[in-house]
């Protein structure tokens, strides 16, 4: 019988039995939107497993431990009844600091059925080698350079705003993950607010040129408010945010923010 979601604490521990070595599963339930960020936080994923958790409201997951501090994130696939994801953790050593992290390829997370047999097969072919292999270099750099190289200190921020380029041209952020402070000065650069997609868009129409003077006035006016401002672009799949989904996270005037991760 197909394993479905209700079902995600037997088919995490199946999969932890199947996999290479010794590995065991700790599951979780949340009572809460907020609760699955502490452990979504550590996700070493910046494909379509860390949009499914910032983008959606997820009732539990499941971490898998394995050899050398491997950990291994389980949860859902929305709108994919039959499927689950699982993503490498980043390593939690008290050693472990951010600058340990630069030059090292996120491993990233896969979709996979939900058989564990099948499914532990294709972690262990396509996921394990390159979380092993960035999770080595991480820790030799670890070792190599235990304390991060001197560097002017960063302006010191409050708050910060992530600001996304979609694979469909579009480039801003939901409305929940923009601090109230920030609105006034999207607005005064061109962003524009769409309801019907509970978020801030600037409009394609101003060109690459054009809008990377807007992002970067909208970063100086920001930052002399003590809010920050990140970059990023999704994969090539990811469509800007929608309220097409009734499981979305996307959000109303009042609803929670998503911090944003560091790196």
């Amino acid at each position: 019988m197909p394993t479905s979601r209700r079902e995600l604490p037997a088919f995490a521990a199946d999969l932890a039995a199947r996999l290479p070595g010794t590995w065991t599963s700790t599951y979780h339930r949340h009572a809460a939107y907020r609760d699955q960020f502490p452990t979504a936080g550590q996700l070493w994923d910046l494909g379509h497993v860390d949009h499914i958790v910032s983008q959606y409201v997820l009732t539990h997951d499941a971490v898998l431990y394995g050899p050398d501090s491997q950990r291994l994130y389980v949860t859902d696939r929305p709108l994919y009844p039959r499927q689950f994801v699982v993503a490498p953790l980043e390593p939690d050593g008290d050693g472990i600091q951010p600058h340990h992290f630069a030059g090292v390829p996120e491993p990233h997370g896969i979709a996979v059925p939900n058989d564990p047999a099948r499914a532990a097969f294709q972690v262990t072919r396509r996921l394990l080698p390159r979380y092993e292999q960035a999770l080595h270099r991480v820790l030799r750099n670890a070792a190599a350079e235990p304390e991060p190289p001197h560097r002017p200190a960063p302006p010191q921020v409050a708050q910060t705003l992530t600001l996304t380029y979609y694979s469909d041209g579009a480039l801003g952020a939901p409305y929940e993950s923009v601090p109230a402070e920030a609105r006034l000065a999207l607005y005064a650069h061109g962003f524009q607010y769409l309801p019907h997609q509970a978020a801030f868009l600037l409009p394609a129409a101003y060109g690459e040129d054009g809008r990377a003077l807007r992002v970067q006035a909208v970063a100086q006016q920001l930052a002399a408010q003590g809010i920050g401002v990140n970059l990023r672009a999704m994969p090539q799949k990811a469509t800007a945010p929608s309220t097409a989904t009734a499981r979305s996270a996307v959000p109303s005037p009042a609803g929670v923010s998503v911090a944003a991760r560091h790196r």
